[in-house]
C-alpha cells in the first residue's frame, strides 16, 4: 500500500511538473525570441504527461494482461511517430493545412476514447460523465470533419470560396439542436445506445456544414476556432477518465485558441457569428468586371531597385504570396542589401495576413529576419504617410482600402493597412486576379502604385541582384 501511495505521489509531481511546461510553453510562444523555448518545454512537457500516464496504468492495476497492452500501446506510439515526422517536415506553405490535419488526428482520438468509454460502461455510466462524455464526442467529432475541410480549402482540393445554400443556416441549428436533444436523452437514459452513433454522425456532419460557407478570408479564425474546440474536447474527455493533466492541458488549449479567436475576429472588425455563418468571400461581378477595363502601372526589377536604392524608409508588407513562393529568404537578402545602403527597413505585419495566426511571423523568422524589425499593425500604421516605398508582397486583402471607403464591400470594417499614404507602392503579384477574400483592391489603380508582376520570389532576387551591381 506504502509502495502504491509513493507512485501516485511520484506520479502526481510528473504530471504537475507537466502542467508548468504546458503553461510555459504558451507563454515562451507568445514572443518570437523565446518561442523555441515555448516549443521545446511543451514537447518536454508531453513526453512526462505520456510517460506518466503509463505509470498510472501499470502502478493502478486496471490492465489484467499489461505487457500485452504495453506492447499495443508502443505499436500506437511508433505510428503516431511514423506519421508525425513527415507531417513536421512539410514546406512552411503547408504549415496552416498540416495544423488543421493535427486538430482533426487529435479530435479524432478524442472522438475514438469517448466511444470507447460509453460502450465499456454502458447503461451504468452516472449523469455527469455521461453529460462530458456527449460534450467530448461532439466537440470533437464536428472538430474532426471540421479540420479536413479547413485542410482541403488551405491545400485547395476544395473551392475555396464559400459554399452556400438558401436556409444553410437554419438546417446547421437544427442539426447542432438535435445532436444536444439526443445527449440530453442519453444523459438521463445512457442505455439507449441506438441513438448514441446518431449523435456522433450529426457532429460528423455539423462540421463538414460548419466550414463550407467561410471563405478564405476568413481561414486564419477558423484555424484558432477548432484549435479551441479540438482543446474543449479534450478536456471534456479529462474529466470523463478522470485524468488531471488532460483537463488542465485540454482547458489551456481550448482557452488559448478561444483567445485568439477573439483576437482574430477583432483585428477583421467581425463577430464570431459573422465569421462562422457570414459566407465572406464571395467575388463580387462589378469588381470582377473594373477589373479587366482599368489600367495599371508596372514596373521592372531594375526599375524597383533604383527605386528602393534612392528610399530612406521602406516598410515590407508580406503576405501569402511570399509564402507560396517561399520567398522570405531573398526577401531577408533584400533586408540586408537596403539595410547596408542606409535604408531604414521594418516589416508590417497584419494579423490575419496568411492562412494561420502568426503565419508571417513564423516565416520570417525562418529566414532569420530580426524581431525588432517586425511591427504590428497597430504600431506602423500612423507611420505610413513618413514612408519612402511601401513593398507589398502577395498581401492582398489585408491591404485593400476599399475596407476603410466601399460600405458595400464584404471586407468593409475590417482594419488594414494604410499603404497608399506612403509616398509609393510596389506590389508584388503574378497577375491582377483578386486574393483570397475573392475581391478586387483599388490600391493596384492608384497613381503612387507600381505593379510588379512575376514570382516574388523571382522577383526580389532580381532586385537584390540589381542592388549588388548598384
Amino acid at each position: 500500500m506504502t509502495e502504491f501511495v509513493g507512485s501516485q505521489s511520484f506520479i502526481g509531481l510528473i504530471y504537475l511538473i507537466a502542467s508548468a511546461l504546458f503553461i510555459l510553453a504558451l507563454r515562451w510562444m507568445n514572443a518570437p525570441p523565446t518561442a523555441r523555448r515555448g516549443i521545446l518545454a511543451g514537447e518536454i512537457g508531453m513526453v512526462l504527461a505520456i510517460g506518466g500516464t503509463l505509470l498510472q496504468l501499470g502502478t493502478e492495476g486496471k490492465l489484467e494482461h499489461i505487457a500485452i497492452s504495453y506492447g499495443w500501446i508502443f505499436l500506437a506510439l511508433g505510428i503516431g511517430t511514423a506519421i508525425g515526422v513527415p507531417l513536421g517536415m512539410v514546406q512552411m506553405t503547408a504549415v496552416p493545412q498540416r495544423t488543421a490535419l493535427s486538430h482533426a488526428f487529435g479530435a479524432f482520438c478524442v472522438t475514438l476514447v469517448g466511444t470507447a468509454e460509453y460502450y465499456l460502461g454502458g447503461a451504468n455510466i452516472p449523469p455527469f460523465k455521461m453529460s462530458v462524455l456527449c460534450c467530448e464526442v461532439i466537440l470533437g467529432g464536428l472538430t474532426v470533419t471540421g479540420s479536413l475541410m479547413a485542410a482541403g480549402k488551405l491545400q485547395e482540393v476544395l473551392p475555396q470560396r464559400p459554399i452556400t445554400f438558401k436556409g444553410q443556416n437554419l438546417f446547421n441549428l437544427s442539426m447542432l439542436v438535435v445532436a444536444i436533444g439526443i445527449a440530453v436523452y442519453l444523459v438521463h437514459n445512457p442505455g439507449a445506445t441506438h441513438l448514441y452513433p446518431v449523435m456522433v454522425g450529426i457532429a460528423l456532419v455539423f462540421g463538414v456544414m460548419l466550414v463550407i460557407p467561410i471563405g478564405g478570408a476568413d481561414m486564419p479564425t477558423v484555424i484558432s476556432l477548432l484549435n479551441s474546440y479540438a482543446g474543449l474536447s479534450a478536456a471534456a474527455m479529462g474529466f470523463v477518465l478522470n485524468n488531471k493533466l488532460l483537463i488542465v492541458a485540454g482547458a489551456l488549449d481550448g482557452s488559448s485558441g478561444f483567445i485568439l479567436s477573439v483576437i482574430m475576429s477583432k483585428a477583421m472588425n467581425r463577430s464570431f457569428t459573422n465569421v462562422l455563418f457570414g459566407a465572406f468571400g464571395q467575388v463580387a461581378p462589378a469588381a470582377a468586371g473594373a477589373q479587366e477595363a482599368r489600367p495599371v502601372k508596372s514596373a521592372s526589377p531594375e526599375e524597383a531597385a533604383g527605386i528602393l536604392a534612392a528610399a530612406s524608409r521602406v516598410v515590407v508588407v508580406p503576405g501569402y504570396g511570399m509564402a507560396v513562393a517561399q520567398a522570405q529568404h531573398k526577401v531577408r537578402e533584400l533586408y540586408d542589401a537596403l539595410t547596408k545602403r542606409g535604408v531604414d527597413v521594418r516589416f508590417a505585419i497584419h494579423p490575419v495576413a496568411g492562412r494561420m495566426p502568426g503565419h508571417m511571423n513564423v516565416l520570417l523568422a525562418e529566414a532569420d529576419v530580426p524581431y525588432d524589425r517586425l511591427m504590428e499593425m497597430d504600431d506602423i500604421n500612423g507611420d505610413f504617410p513618413q514612408v519612402d516605398v511601401s513593398l507589398i508582397i502577395g498581401a492582398n486583402d489585408v491591404t485593400n482600402p476599399a475596407a476603410k471607403t466601399d460600405k458595400s464591400s464584404p471586407i468593409y470594417g475590417m482594419p488594414v493597412l494604410d499603404v497608399e499614404r506612403s509616398h509609393t507602392v510596389m506590389v508584388i503579384k503574378r497577375s491582377m486576379n483578386p486574393g483570397f477574400a475573392g475581391i478586387d483592391n483599388p490600391l493596384y489603380y492608384m497613381d503612387q502604385t507600381l505593379m510588379l508582376f512575376g514570382d516574388a520570389k523571382v522577383f526580389v532576387s532580381n532586385i537584390v541582384k540589381e542592388l549588388g551591381h548598384g
